[in-house]
């Protein structure tokens, strides 16, 4: 082959192979299940998932506790010792327990309150009084604090790694009457931890609810009500379940001191800062839902929804403590229905007003299909899965 003629020759076997390759690679982008679009699909962008915009106003909005200074004089009081300011409709409280008896009502010869009637209760309010005032230092707002529930699964779990802080499959169950018939029991059990709320009981619906219980989550006014009874037995899926409860009255620490002493399972409080996170989630719902539906301005949410008494549902703080330690969260029995009763387990037919339901309805909706939208949250917290069982 003559010496001239080999350049040319060179030059379009370079060309021939970098023609073939572009064409391979183009190929090979865009590849498919149909065989592939030679490429075209990376042409047209890649349409992102937009974060939802929060509405400022609303967020600011939610962030005001109106019960923060009645909650305030309320712990003053009682760090106080001064009992008897408290009686007051349904933050009346007597504790019984055995020997130990707080009396509001008791008068020394001065006129003081004597509030401690032994030395022993007098032991315990001084525990209560550190209780109470560590609970009031920490109630303020950190939205990094779901990250930090997976302590609690140290306290529950023994012998637990630090590579297996969190529970694989979590059930939160719900006391709605949709349950009935639901034929859901089995499903419920399969998880690995079941979270089951105010002691609602199980026997003669397991087929619905399920038997298995891993934590039962509670508001204090069901401790206060155990808390009467002889060593405070508040155990109704036994005395090896770990009770979670958040305090809706500041004088149930009384009985948490008391009962804690006596109960052979943890019996647990909520952190305040998870409390006051899970308030301003919901009221946030709560008072966009009011907006939209009436179209009234937020100044008179409050007027619609019992003021300061408004207030979370157990229900919707154990979800949230779910997401906190668990990789999966199914919920079960959140809803209603003209058909359902109000409790599976109850004759109850009518809602608290100091909940906003249909608001808490809407959060488990953005839980399970767009998380990001729900508010407060630090950026840094990774939402597990969440499905809902209708």
């Amino acid at each position: 082959m003559k010496r001239s003629v080999r350049p040319v020759l060179s030059v379009l076997f370079l060309f021939t192979a970098a023609a073939t390759l572009c064409f391979k690679i183009m190929i090979s982008s865009g590849g498919g299940g149909d065989g592939g679009d030679l490429g075209y699909r990376n042409i047209v962008p890649v349409e992102q998932k937009l974060v939802p915009a929060f509405n400022d106003t609303l967020l600011r909005f939610a962030a005001v506790d109106l019960a923060e200074d009645s909650l305030r004089q309320n712990v003053e009081q009682l760090v106080d010792g001064d009992f008897r300011g408290l009686i007051n409709g349904r933050r009346r409280s007597f504790l019984w327990s055995g020997s130990n008896r707080i009396d509001i009502r008791a008068r020394s010869a001065r006129g003081v309150p004597v509030n401690l009637r032994s030395p022993e209760f007098y032991r315990l309010w001084l525990v209560f009084r550190r209780h109470l005032q560590n609970w009031w230092r920490n109630h303020r707002f950190q939205p990094d604090v779901m990250s930090d529930l997976v302590n609690i699964v140290k306290v529950l779990k023994t012998n637990v790694n630090e590579s297996d802080l969190k529970y694989k499959t979590c059930a939160v169950v719900g006391n709605s009457g949709i349950l009935l018939k639901s034929d859901l029991g089995g499903v419920i059990d399969s998880h690995e931890f079941v979270i089951r709320l105010n002691n609602a009981r199980t026997r003669g619906f397991e087929a619905n609810v399920g038997s298995k219980t891993s934590l039962s989550f509670v508001n204090s006014n069901i401790l206060h009500l155990c808390a009467r009874r002889e060593a405070c037995f508040c155990h109704p899926y036994g005395e090896k379940v770990p009770i979670m409860m958040y305090m809706c009255q500041m004088t149930h620490f009384l009985d948490y001191v008391v009962c804690n002493t006596s109960h052979n399972a943890p019996l647990l409080i909520t952190d305040p800062r998870f409390d006051v996170l899970c308030a301003r989630i919901v009221k946030y719902y709560s008072a966009s839902r009011f907006v939209k539906e009436t179209g009234k301005p937020l100044e008179e949410w409050a007027g619609s929804h019992d003021g300061s008494n408004f207030h979370y549902s157990s229900g919707m703080q154990a979800v949230m403590l779910a997401l906190g330690i668990c990789e999966k969260v199914s919920i079960f029995g959140f809803g209603k229905s003209d058909l359902a009763k109000h409790h599976y387990h109850t004759n109850q037919k009518a809602e608290l007003h100091l909940h906003d339901y249909e608001a808490e309805y809407d959060l488990y909706r953005d839980l399970a299909e767009r998380p990001e939208a729900v508010p407060f949250v630090s950026d840094k917290f990774k939402f597990p899965r969440v499905v809902i069982h209708r």
